[in-house]
């Protein structure tokens, strides 16, 4: 979202009238709708609004409060975002066992290169509590014996900790509608493929099966479509011929690290913009980031031949000539 604007995410059961009753109540307040979305997953419902609430005929707080009891009446919840409250972002870093991009994520924000706060870290087992403890982080283990993990505890953490953007830092679960209708455009993740090729589980086994001859990560948004949210970086690397699994691991474990903090980054700067799936830039000549492969590559990409041979062969002179007599 814009900073701009004010974001308005309403989650619940579908209820008929509940749109209606949500725009009037706009319109009585002087907010203007700028962006209106709606989406039903699994029986969820999620409608997500930006508007424009700086003439506003009310307070910050009697708006969200008058809002929650229209909501309550619907039995859906609803969260409200103004601009202001995007300024100081936080996150919240959701991990399972593999520690290298939660490493990568505590020492970027120990060296103040995020421009926001790592609040918390959230796993579905507690191997990594250590490594947040080493900073100071709080740590919550939400999973069973078995690492399933209760979302219902989990969106009351990221409520608790007033959660800005949700960072999957290999984090082996598959959110349900529930949370990521609340945080739309605001989970990233990284997944050890160049999707949208081998998503799922067991990515690098599937490039060892399939004979890929390169592999690679990418950091993307979350939908509610496995793996097949926007995409905003990734990095490749070439596959030896005699490589297994853990092999592919050591050579793309950096890279996801590196792969997730350049797309939160963007994220937290502001810098990206979601159009028809797609991200792009909002200014990408002021922008050093790396979205894909370094630009070292461009230059082993030969120049010719490309299509064309028609245009060149009508361009070229006819050397056919009659003798002279």
């Amino acid at each position: 979202m814009t900073r701009e604007w004010t974001e308005i995410t309403v989650v619940g059961e579908d209820d008929t009238g509940l749109i209606a009753e949500v725009t009037s109540f706009l319109f009585e307040r002087n907010a203007n709708i700028v962006d209106l979305d709606q989406a039903v997953r699994d029986g969820t419902f999620r409608m997500t609004m930006e508007v424009d609430t700086s003439d506003m005929v009310t307070t910050q707080l009697k708006f969200q409060e008058d809002l929650e009891d229209l909501c309550d009446g619907f039995g859906v919840d609803v969260q409200v975002r103004f601009p202001s409250d995007c300024e100081n972002q936080s996150i919240a870093v959701l991990v399972t066992k593999e520690s290298h991009c939660l490493e990568a994520l505590l020492e970027a924000w120990n060296r103040d290169e995020l421009d926001a706060d790592i609040e918390v870290v959230i796993g579905n087992h507690d191997d990594l509590q250590p490594l947040a403890a080493q900073y100071d982080v709080p740590f919550h283990d939400i999973g069973d014996e078995k690492g399933a993990p209760d979302e219902e505890e989990l969106l009351d953490r990221l409520s608790d900790y007033d959660i800005d953007l949700i960072a999957l830092a290999r984090y082996i679960r598959i959110l349900s509608p529930e949370v990521v209708f609340r945080y739309e455009s605001r989970i990233i993740n990284v997944h050890p493929s160049l999707l949208p090729a081998f998503p799922g589980a067991a990515a690098y086994r599937q490039a060892l099966e399939e004979g890929a001859r390169i592999a690679g990560v990418t950091a993307h948004y979350v939908t509610t479509d496995l793996d097949q949210g926007p995409i905003i970086t990734q990095r490749a690397f070439n596959i030896p011929a005699d490589a297994t699994e853990a092999d592919l691991k050591n050579r793309g474990q950096p890279l996801e690290a590196e792969a997730l903090l350049e797309a939160i980054k963007l994220h937290l700067d502001d810098e990206l913009a979601v159009q028809f799936g797609r991200t792009e830039l909002e200014n990408p000549d002021e922008t050093d980031a790396q979205l894909g492969a370094p630009e070292e590559l461009d230059r082993l990409i030969p120049d010719q031949p490309v299509d064309g041979f028609d245009v060149v062969a009508a361009s070229e002179p006819d050397e056919t000539a009659t003798a002279d007599d």
